[in-house]
């Protein structure tokens, strides 16, 4: 079972008590944008087998969303983050980077 910390109120939790949202650091894109990158923003998600940054929702605890980055074959969790964030800490892609030599970043 997949298990998070939320980065708001420091409490470890499993999945059961969260609620998924999705990839995180999503370019939006609403009125003014093309057909082409609407779509893109509504349909295309990376579904990577490896790192991947999702949002999470502390449901049954603050409710407040966060961020967090995980493996997606291993489950291994590498930490969470504020979902104000726009971009994953610098001390957590070097947490990755050491665990996986191989990876080439988070975008």
């Amino acid at each position: 079972m997949l298990t998070l910390t939320c980065p708001y109120c420091g409490v470890t939790v499993e999945e059961t008590e969260l609620y998924p949202g999705g990839e995180a650091h999503l370019k939006r894109f609403g009125p003014g944008s093309t057909d082409a990158e609407f779509e893109s923003y509504m349909f295309a998600r990376k579904n990577p087998k490896g790192v991947h940054f999702e949002r999470w929702r502390h449901a049954y605890g603050c409710g407040k969303w966060f961020l967090a980055a995980r493996d997606t074959v291993t489950w291994e969790v590498f930490g969470t983050y504020s979902a104000q964030t726009p971009e994953p800490p610098a001390a957590l892609v070097a947490t990755i980077k050491a665990k996986r030599p191989g990876w080439e970043g988070w975008k």
